[in-house]
């Protein structure tokens, strides 16, 4: 989850995430030498070393600022075209999950079980216990098995949401009448924090997303615990 003071992104917990992370160190390092260069540029014109006719209307620095904006565009557009396709990739998901979006909760169901579903609402900052985060914190938490491709179909009963994972570089849009869906796999156990990131009414900040990442023994004792008292 993010905490004070953090500029940068939170850490990654799956494989999407990381590339993510990679492709913004690589545009920003392009933003870095652009404005780097335009600074240098700026600083020789006042001090009067490029404002010479014959280098300001040079061909060659017509030919110099046509083609590096192309080779900039596309040293950025390769590695954002094949992040998408990797984000879009379905590959045999090992477990899926419906999240459907109400105002204001979530309510998840396992379609690989029978009879696995249940309501995920926030936990009221007077009922919080030590540890847990304010508006952030839900009853029943999504859990799934770590290293395994995971699809989540989202829709919504109501209104448009957005169901929101930061952590896992996930964010799909909640649709009444439409079933979209995302793929994702988590990485290392842990407690992964979202929320619903679309203005969807007077609770829109109520509705947080908790996933928790267990082993896949772990996994399956939850589901067959879970399985036996619904």
């Amino acid at each position: 989850m993010a905490h004070p003071t953090q500029l940068g992104f939170q850490d990654a917990a799956s494989p999407v995430m990381e590339e993510l992370l990679h492709f913004h160190d690589h545009a920003l390092m392009i933003v870095f030498l652009i404005s780097t260069v335009v600074l240098y540029i700026i600083i020789s014109m006042v001090s009067t070393k490029l404002t010479d006719k014959y280098i300001l209307d040079s061909q060659e620095i017509e030919i110099v600022w046509t083609v590096l904006p192309a080779i900039i565009l596309v040293l950025i557009a390769l590695p954002s075209l094949r992040i998408l396709y990797l984000m879009d990739e379905i590959d045999d998901p090992h477990l899926t999950i419906k999240a459907m979006g109400h105002q204001w909760y979530w309510s998840y169901e396992y379609t690989d079980y029978e009879n696995l579903e249940f309501d995920s609402y926030m936990v009221p900052t007077q009922d919080l216990t030590p540890g847990q985060f304010r508006l952030l914190e839900t009853d029943n938490r999504m859990t799934v098995p770590v290293d395994s491709p995971i699809r989540v179909l989202v829709s919504a009963e109501d209104v448009l949401h957005s169901w929101a994972v930061p952590s896992l570089g996930v964010k799909m849009d909640a649709v009444p009448g439409r079933l979209n869906q995302i793929t994702f796999m988590v990485s290392r156990p842990g407690l992964f924090y979202g929320q619903c990131s679309e203005i969807c009414g007077a609770n829109h900040s109520f509705m947080p997303i908790v996933i928790e990442a267990l082993p896949l023994d772990h996994f399956e004792f939850w589901s067959s615990l879970t399985l036996e008292f619904a």
